[in-house]
C-alpha cells in the first residue's frame, strides 16, 4: 500500500472553531480553545495518520487587525502558514455572510493557485440547514473550492467526510513523520498552553489576552509517577495580577486544578503543578519577553 501526505494549513477568521476541528479530526486535544477570539496564538501541528494518508495539518491564529508586536507574529504566522502547503481548509461559520478577511483568504488562493477545502462549521447551532444552500453559493462564486463540507466540531456531524475530502488531496511519496506522532509541540509548550485556556475561559473581558503562560521547570521524579512543574504566569498590570490569583487565592486554585486534570490526562501520570504570577508591563511589545516565550524574533517586524 503506497503511502500519501498533504500538508494542510487551517485558516479562517477568529472564533470559528478552527483548533476545535483539528482536535477532533486527531480525537486528542493539541489546540486550547475557548469562546473568545485570538486564542490561537502560533502555529500548531497535528498530524493524523489514518488509512494509506497522513495529513499535517498546521492550525493557525485567527487573522485580525494587528495592534502589538504578538499580533504581528500572529500575522506573519498566518501567512507563512498559506504559503508553504500543499492545500488549504478554509473554516467559517454556518449562517454568516462572507467577511472581508474571508475574501482575503480567496484572493491569497488564487494568487498561490492552491487547493482549498470549505469548512462550514457550527452547523449544530442552526435548525434549518436550507438556510446553508444561499452561503454555499456566495463563497462558491468567492473560490473555486475543491469541496465545500459543512460540519460541526461539537457534535462530530460532517467530519468523517471533511477527512476523506483532504485525504484526497494528499500525493504520493511517503509519509513525513512516523506514524505515531501527534504534534510537533514541546511537552512545556503543551503545558503552557493548557494552563492558558484555563485562563480564557475563567477569566472575564481582556484580562486572559494581557497574560502569557512559560514553564520554568518540568521534571520526572525518580521511581515515581510524578512529574513537577513549575509555571510563571506574566500579566500586564498588578491589578490583573490581583485577579488572577483571586480573594484568598481562589482563582489560582481553581485554574491549578483545572490545568492539573488536563494535564494528567494528556502526559499519563500525576502532576504536581505550582504556578505564580508575576506582572511584565506591556509584554506582548517586548521583544525580550517575546522571544523568551519562544515567538521568533523575525516575526517581530
Amino acid at each position: 500500500m503506497s503511502q500519501k501526505t498533504a500538508f494542510i494549513a487551517i485558516v479562517g477568521r477568529p472564533n470559528v472553531g478552527k483548533s476545535s476541528l483539528l482536535n477532533h479530526m486527531l480525537k486528542q486535544k493539541i489546540a486550547i480553545v475557548s469562546s473568545k477570539p485570538q486564542t490561537t496564538r502560533t502555529r500548531i501541528m497535528g498530524v493524523l495518520t489514518e488509512h494509506d494518508t497522513q495529513l499535517v495539518f498546521i492550525d493557525t491564529p485567527g487573522l485580525h487587525k494587528p495592534r502589538n508586536s504578538l499580533d504581528k507574529f500572529m500575522l506573519r504566522s498566518v501567512n507563512e502558514s498559506v504559503a508553504g502547503v500543499d492545500a488549504c481548509m478554509l473554516v467559517v461559520e454556518a449562517n454568516t455572510d462572507i467577511t472581508e478577511g474571508e475574501r482575503m483568504f480567496a484572493e491569497k488562493f488564487k494568487a498561490l493557485d492552491i487547493p482549498a477545502i470549505l469548512a462550514i462549521n457550527k452547523i449544530d447551532t442552526i435548525q434549518d440547514k436550507a438556510k446553508l444552500a444561499p452561503q454555499i453559493a456566495k463563497f462558491s462564486q468567492l473560490y473555486d473550492f475543491s469541496a465545500v463540507v459543512p460540519c460541526s466540531a461539537q457534535t462530530g456531524d460532517g467530519i468523517e467526510g471533511l477527512k476523506s475530502e483532504l485525504r484526497s488531496l494528499a500525493t504520493e511519496g511517503g509519509y513525513m513523520f512516523d506514524e505515531d506522532t501527534l504534534t510537533d509541540q514541546p511537552e512545556r509548550v503543551l503545558a503552557a498552553e493548557i494552563i492558558r485556556e484555563k485562563l480564557l475561559r475563567l477569566l472575564d473581558k481582556e484580562i486572559p489576552h494581557g497574560t502569557a503562560v512559560f514553564i520554568e521547570r518540568m521534571k520526572e521524579r525518580e521511581n515515581s509517577d510524578i512529574l513537577d512543574m513549575d509555571a510563571t504566569i506574566f500579566c500586564e498590570r498588578a491589578s490583573h495580577k490581583g485577579i488572577i490569583i483571586g480573594k484568598g487565592g481562589s482563582m489560582l486554585k481553581k485554574i491549578g486544578s483545572y490545568a492539573r486534570q488536563d494535564m494528567e490526562k494528556f502526559f499519563g501520570c500525576r502532576v504536581n503543578l505550582q504556578i505564580w504570577v508575576k506582572v511584565r508591563e506591556d509584554w506582548r511589545n517586548r521583544e525580550n519577553i517575546l522571544r523568551s516565550l519562544g515567538y521568533d524574533q523575525n516575526d517581530f517586524n
